[in-house]
């Protein structure tokens, strides 16, 4: 019923106009508390979605997640719920705290009424606030541990889907589980990409896991995560995962036709395209691109990856539209000061993560120089080379030193890796470059011929 009847009843009934007050349906289901606070739930979530909420209605929702929150955290729930619902909580809870700083950033043309409600309400969607209820339902829902005995073979939580057959239930367990996923996006749109990922180390992304068993969750995580990996300079990581999920939607995405998802799973895919883009023009790295995803990826961004390639302002100003269209709705999670002249700073937290990025890319670009080089030879002098790029030794060493630099990337486990397809080392001033041969992978292409 969640997942369809919910859907074709909103569409039939309330395509732009709210459901029944939670005071109209109360009556019905014995004053029920805990039923009082999931529908509201999922009134609101129904109210960001067709129409747009009042100052006072998004106040109201954050109360209510509160109030849903506590409950879930402090009493005996004895109930199960369907993971698609949980994890639709914690999605709309972070969209809706992502949506509330955008809009209380835009301070221009707000009304008296509603600074007074800013000013009144100030708790409401605190930064804190959220992350402290996230890692409140990770450490509650002792979720790291039954992951951890899950590999020890103990736990049977991934087998289960998160459903707890015994009788007892699913609603903490799978809620911790989707806040590691919900804190992982927290912290991308703050910007702090290391938090982030240290937040989603317990779900092992290179195996199946509950976090695949709904479609919103699979792509929310691979996203912030390739995202995370990329302002991180961890292009192998990022290009591997994108190239992994791209192929997953490629796959089933004719099955989420019906679903309410289904423009969002769109959108995102497309995000993820461009993302990927920026990763093979910043790292080449096209073995690690599936032959679908590779075609794909020349139909849509083939031009522009040959033009991103060169070092211009040309370039450079693809860089900055493709980061633009794919990164997440970067926010200022601080409350405006009422006191000083009311301006718009919701834009501010984009602009920062921007010029961060290009600023990466200027340094990128400086290397695909010295890259095309190279490729070229398998020993060069010094000299010579400095020659061809109109600089002068000293100037060249510290352009090798930064390319040996830029191409190396600390993991998650504080390792060193190498992103570099064309490596090289140097002896009494003569390069020696060390390519990597790429492996020829025949099964794709006979495959393919097969089918046709």
């Amino acid at each position: 019923m969640y997942e369809i009847s919910f859907q074709t009843l909103s569409d039939r009934l309330f395509k732009d106009t709210p459901w029944p007050s939670v005071d109209a349906v109360a009556h019905y289901v014995d004053n029920d508390q805990v039923f009082c606070l999931l529908y509201r739930e999922m009134w609101f979530r129904h109210l960001y979605a067709r129409l747009s909420p009042t100052l006072k209605q998004r106040i109201d929702s954050w109360d209510n997640y509160c109030s849903l929150f506590q409950v879930v955290l402090h009493r005996v729930v004895n109930m199960q719920l369907p993971n698609q619902w949980l994890w639709d909580m914690v999605d709309e809870f972070v969209y809706q705290f992502q949506s509330f700083c955008q809009y209380r950033a835009k301070m221009k043309n707000k009304t008296e009424q509603e600074i007074a409600l800013l000013r009144q309400f100030d708790q409401a969607w605190n930064v804190y606030g959220v992350l402290n209820y996230l890692q409140a339902f990770v450490e509650k829902s002792n979720i790291i541990q039954i992951l951890e005995q899950e590999k020890e073979g103990i736990e049977q939580f991934t087998a289960t889907d998160g459903y707890d057959y015994s009788g007892g239930s699913n609603v903490l367990k799978v809620l911790g589980y989707f806040s590691m996923v919900g804190l992982l996006r927290v912290h991308c749109l703050l910007g702090d990409y290391q938090t982030g990922l240290k937040c989603l180390l317990p779900i092992d992304i290179n195996q199946q896991g509950v976090y695949t068993s709904v479609i919103g969750s699979h792509i929310t995580t691979i996203y912030h995560y390739g995202f995370a990996s990329l302002m991180m300079r961890r292009y192998v990581k990022a290009i591997r995962e994108f190239n992994k999920m791209l192929l997953y939607i490629y796959k089933t995405k004719q099955y989420h036709q019906k679903s309410p998802q289904y423009e969002q799973i769109l959108k995102k895919n497309e995000q993820m395209y461009a993302l990927l883009a920026i990763c093979l023009s910043l790292c080449p790295q096209t073995k690690l691109v599936e032959e679908t995803v590779n075609s794909q990826l020349r139909e849509k961004y083939g031009e522009k990856m040959a033009r991103m390639q060169r070092y211009d302002d040309e370039a450079f100003a693809i860089y900055d539209e493709l980061f633009s269209y794919a990164c997440p709705k970067f926010i200022t999670p601080s409350a405006p000061s009422f006191e000083e002249p009311l301006v718009n700073y919701n834009q501010d937290a984009y602009r920062l993560q921007l010029k961060l990025f290009l600023y990466e890319v200027k340094q990128q670009q400086l290397l695909s120089g010295v890259r095309t080089f190279l490729k070229v030879y398998s020993t060069i002098s010094l000299g010579k080379l400095a020659n061809y790029m109109e600089v002068d030794e000293p100037t060249l060493r510290t352009i090798l030193f930064s390319y040996k630099h830029k191409t190396h990337a600390v993991d998650s486990d504080g390792k060193i890796i190498s992103n570099a397809d064309v490596d090289f080392y140097i002896d009494d001033d003569m390069i020696h470059v060390v390519e990597s041969k790429p492996v020829k992978r025949f099964g794709d292409y006979f495959l393919r011929q097969i089918v046709k």
